[in-house]
């Protein structure tokens, strides 16, 4: 597998992928200084046009890499429309689960902005991302979700 930096408006990203461009991962990227080559191609193509607002869907199926739980969650998740957001509460009932399992399987999603973990929310305001309650990722679901026009 190789990675690559792909420089968002956001932050940066480190996407991992394996020969033929088959995207693995995308991971956010606090700071720059490692070296890495710079992302081309199809999936710079697709991330460019995300970020220019002309891409609302990324129509690649969610990743196989997760448990079965995980999957029906990233299916879920899949399906939600640009601009659009849904609580895990609401995931939750439409799978019969609990929130916090939802919320799990959405910090695991290897393709966060290509399979839109930002567009999940809690019942009381913006939730978690990406496992974490830190400012940095907090900042780049905020961003995301402003991008994208959506209201929480």
């Amino acid at each position: 597998m190789s990675s690559y930096l792909y420089n968002a408006p956001c932050c940066s990203l480190i996407v991992d992928c394996h020969p033929l461009n088959n995207i693995q991962g995308i991971r956010w990227q606090k700071d720059t200084t490692e070296k890495m080559p710079e992302l081309t191609g199809f999936w710079a193509q697709q991330l460019d046009a995300y970020f220019a607002g002309t891409l609302h869907n990324f129509n690649l199926p969610p990743s196989s890499a997760g448990t079965e739980f995980q999957q029906r969650v990233w299916h879920v998740i899949a399906s939600i429309p640009y601009g659009q957001v849904v609580t895990y509460g609401d995931i939750a009932r439409q799978l019969g689960s609990a929130p916090r399992a939802v919320g799990q399987a959405c910090g695991k999603n290897p393709l966060p902005i290509i399979i839109p973990c930002h567009r999940v929310i809690s019942a009381t305001g913006l939730g978690g991302f990406s496992l974490s309650n830190d400012s940095f990722e907090l900042g780049i679901k905020r961003w995301l979700l402003t991008h994208e026009n959506a209201t929480c």
